[in-house]
Parts: structure tokens; sequence; C-alpha cells
């Protein structure tokens, strides 16, 4: 199966020159997911992760199913102000301006071998930030996974951890 062909790709959104890779279509297809989900546990269950955290919002969508069907804890990484109780948070550098993250490290812990997950890597700066959280809360990240890549845009190398793609679509 190519996952490729069941991610609808919508120009110019949110802005002008972007394509924006719309996983719905995929979830909207059970085969499909069902595949994607596979694949994704194949590749991470190499890693043998305590934890998987997502990436908000769409890495929920990824992780947590992924989460249950390995059998190992699922966190959240979120923006700033959505998460209850104590946070920790980490501001990082985005290419039009900063952002702030943060994660409920009570819920993490120490020495935890975590796998980061999203949906989408494209220049790396929000799983990059997510992993220097994640090692404030001393936690191990040893993978970084995604579905898609965008290539050309050297996501990957901002990694601390390794990065695995399902697949990888032009910028």
């Amino acid at each position: 199966m190519k996952i490729q062909d069941h991610i609808r790709i919508i120009p110019d959104f949110p802005k002008p020159g972007i394509n924006f890779y719309d996983i719905a279509t995929l979830l909207a297809n059970p085969a499909a997911w069902r595949e994607v989900i596979a694949r994704l546990q194949r590749i991470t269950e190499d890693y043998r992760p305590d934890l998987l955290m997502g990436i908000e919002s769409r890495g929920f969508l990824v992780a947590a199913p992924l989460a249950y069907e390995m059998g190992c804890g699922f966190g959240m990484v979120r923006k700033h102000g959505k998460l209850p109780g104590q946070t920790l948070s980490h501001e990082y550098s985005l290419e039009y301006g900063e952002d702030i993250i943060e994660i409920q490290p009570d819920l993490i812990p120490a020495g935890a071998k975590v796998v980061l997950v999203d949906d989408l890597l494209a220049t790396g700066g929000t799983m990059h930030g997510a992993e220097k959280l994640l090692q404030k809360a001393g936690a191990h990240v040893v993978a970084n996974i995604c579905i898609v890549e965008l290539e050309g845009l050297n996501g990957a190398d901002k990694l601390d951890a390794p990065l695995e793609s399902l697949i990888r679509c032009p910028a």
C-alpha cells in the first residue's frame, strides 16, 4: 500500500507557497490507517520505548493508538497554557518567531526511554524543542518518528535523536 496515496495535499495552506499534507484523508480510511500504525509499530519497537510522546496536535492522533498497540505509556507535548497542574516549559525558536511547549513532568519517569511522535517533520524546530524539553525532564529521547518527512528542509539535521519516517515528500 502506498501511504502517500491516502494523504491529501492542499496547496497554498496556511499561506501561499506552502503545501499542507493533510492526514485527515488517511485517518478516514481504516485500512490505510491500520497499515500506518502497523508500520510505525515495527519501526518503533526496535527502540524499546517506555513512553511515546505525541506533539500537539496531530502527533496525538498518531502516538496514542501506537502506544496502545505497543502496550506502553502515552504523553502529550502541548502548547503553552494547555496542560493543568505542574508543567515544565521550553521556549524555542521557529523560522517565523518563537513558541513555548510544555509537558507534565510528573508523568515522565526519570530516565524513561521516550520516542517522540508527530505526523510530519518540516524544519524540525518543534520536534527539536520537544527533545530539549524531555531532556530537561530527565527522559532519554531515543528516536523521533513521523508519517511524512518533507524533503529539502533538513529538519532531521536539527534533531539529537534519529528520525524515522514512513514517507518522504517534497516540501
